[in-house]
């Protein structure tokens, strides 16, 4: 009986041990994160964010985080994942119901301006124009318009939901005035 006491303490001592050390290196992490994200250096501040996100994925903080720098470094595809799984683990946070639609937002007028392209496999990729080429009118793909339709619809729904999370705002006017110009967008850019 005592050597299964024993055991038992041992094994809660260990895994205590390393819930501490696991937290202990989030908080590294993140704090390295948000040095590189103040100097600017998102790509850093991304690395150190999934490595925190690796070791617990279950921190809102460090999941809204990395969506932010994802955000800065105008990767716009990750930050909405990002962002949604932040989302899952804290749905009462208004900003981050802001700061998806914005993305979603940018990411279709990437699209529209055809700064990014939709790949077959719904892969997001970034076009490289020379100087030299003159874009006169963008044809969108199929996949690309039913991107640009449902990245419009869910950006108006965040925008939305923002609004209902988020009673005392200041920028009342400015978000619906924005979900006016998606749902016109939106008419003049999708399937029919």
């Amino acid at each position: 009986m005592k050597k299964a006491f024993l055991l038992a303490t041992i094994l809660f001592i260990s895994v205590i041990s390393t819930a501490c050390i696991n937290n202990f290196a989030v908080q590294e992490l993140n704090n390295k994160a948000q040095d590189f994200m103040e100097k600017g250096d998102y790509a850093s501040a991304i690395e150190r964010l999934k490595s925190s996100v690796d070791l617990d994925g279950s921190i809102f903080e460090t999941q809204y985080n990395l969506a932010v720098a994802y955000t800065k470094a105008e990767d716009y595809a990750n930050a909405i994942k990002t962002y949604n799984d932040a989302i899952k683990l804290n749905p009462d946070f208004p900003d981050a119901y802001y700061s998806l639609a914005v993305c979603e937002e940018n990411l279709a007028k990437d699209i529209i301006a055809g700064n990014v392209k939709v790949n077959d496999d719904d892969s997001i990729e970034k076009v490289e124009l020379s100087d030299d080429e003159d874009i006169k009118e963008i044809k969108l793909s199929e996949n690309s318009l039913k991107m640009l339709t449902t990245l419009l619809n869910n950006s108006i729904s965040d925008y939305q939901i923002y609004l209902d999370k988020e009673s005392s705002i200041d920028d009342r006017k400015y978000v619906e005035d924005k979900i006016k110009e998606l749902q016109m967008l939106l008419a003049k850019n999708t399937v029919k």
